[in-house]
């Protein structure tokens, strides 16, 4: 079936807003929420800067019962989620519990949660580690936490390929809608702002050691040098476009097309496959490159994955043939949270008409790219495409529309 499937709800939790009214308004007027790192003293360690979401009070929003349960991740998620359905004006008990499923992505599982519990294994006994950390450090527990809260029993899972994951996931709610289910909760968030969690980004050597918030990411720019890791993301309401229709739904677009590839083994010499997952999700969406009023780029800031996406991109749409932003140097990469959060964007940019910026980047001149920067840019936006990549040799491409 190729059904078209379209977003009715969005909860987002970004480092630089909570909610979409106010992530939306930080990303146009270029507010960027990175700065150093308060989750914990990061004084040893050689990258000192992360997008972390302020002010979030998860007791604000949940039930205690919740708290001792959950990692920061799924706290985020839960409420990012009441917040989706809410803006899509769904009630899931009022639904089949059948009819609903959850579909995820995660990079890392709750890692603050597994760092408090091993530290109490390692100092106190095991008899002082939580049972809840049988669960709440797995990749899919905001699935299934998710599924718990809002009675949803339908088809669900979680999808583990980094940054391409949120791309995948919404991919595979797609499927399942397809398939026959009336509405998926997916996309992502990520939180593993915490030392045990920072070793493990550190091991990767693609995080930027500079101290200036404003010159800390600086993807295609001269002076890239690495990445400033954030938490957060958003989470997506999906239906059938004529079930959404039917009950009067807004609808923000449609996912209308999905490219994922994976790259050769490195040193092999075979060229990387990004060009192919890009490509991949225009046939799907039937479109062609001139259709695409913008790209959402992946944005790794490490000069090498710089030049391949910019290379990809160039190759497909020409030289200068689309603008390119890349709104994340706003908030840092939130890993499986970046590829939802852009999809939002893109959705956002479709309803009003504008391209945020990628802000502090000065284009570096090898990059034949219609990089937005300075200030966001008035631009009819009828279809948007979604670049992820995840370590390891993960790509993805989604292409968003408007709606018939």
């Amino acid at each position: 079936m190729t059904t078209p499937v379209v977003v009715t709800g969005l909860g987002i939790a970004a480092p630089n807003g909570l909610g979409t009214k106010d992530f939306w308004a930080a990303t146009l007027q270029g507010e960027t929420g990175i700065g150093p790192v308060t989750r914990f003293t990061p004084d040893q360690y050689p990258a000192r800067l992360a997008g972390e979401i302020p002010g979030f009070v998860a007791e604000e929003h949940l039930p205690g019962r919740l708290l001792p349960q959950t990692d920061r991740m799924t706290r985020l998620a839960l409420v990012a989620t009441d917040w989706a359905l809410e803006d899509a004006e769904v009630v899931p008990q009022e639904l089949n519990a059948y009819d609903m499923g959850v579909v995820t992505a995660s990079s890392s599982g709750g890692f603050e949660f597994g760092q408090n519990e091993l530290q109490k294994l390692w100092s106190k006994g095991g008899q002082f580690v939580s049972a809840y950390q049988s669960f709440a450090w797995f990749y899919a527990v905001n699935t299934g936490q998710i599924s718990i809260r809002n009675g949803m029993k339908g088809p669900s899972g979680v999808v583990v390929s980094d940054q391409a994951g949120g791309l995948d996931a919404l991919a595979q709610a797609r499927r399942q809608i397809r398939k026959g289910t009336r509405l998926i909760v997916s996309g992502a968030i990520d939180a593993s702002i915490c030392p045990w969690g920072w070793v493990a980004q550190l091991a990767g050597e693609r995080l930027s050691h500079e101290d200036d918030p404003d010159r800390a990411y600086l993807p295609f720019d001269p002076q890239a040098a690495g990445h400033v890791p954030g938490e957060g993301g958003a989470i997506l309401i999906m239906e059938d476009l004529e079930a959404a229709r039917a009950r009067g739904a807004r609808i923000y677009g449609e996912i209308a097309g999905y490219g994922a590839t994976f790259d050769p083994k490195p040193g092999s010499g075979r060229e990387p496959a990004l060009r192919q997952a890009i490509r991949a999700a225009l046939d799907d969406a039937g479109v062609a490159p001139g259709d695409i009023d913008v790209v959402f780029a992946d944005a790794a800031a490490v000069p090498e994955l710089d030049r391949i996406e910019a290379e990809a991109i160039t190759e497909v749409f020409g030289p200068r043939g689309v603008p390119v932003t890349a709104p994340k140097t706003m908030t840092g990469r939130l890993y499986s949270g970046a590829a939802p959060l852009d999809v939002a964007a893109a959705l956002l940019a479709i309803q009003d008409g504008i391209v945020p910026a990628t802000t502090n980047v000065e284009l570096a001149p090898e990059y034949d790219l219609d990089l937005v920067t300075g200030n966001p840019r008035t631009a009819s936006v009828r279809a948007a495409l979604v670049i992820a990549r995840g370590y390891g040799g993960f790509n993805s491409a989604v292409v968003v529309r408007a709606a018939g």
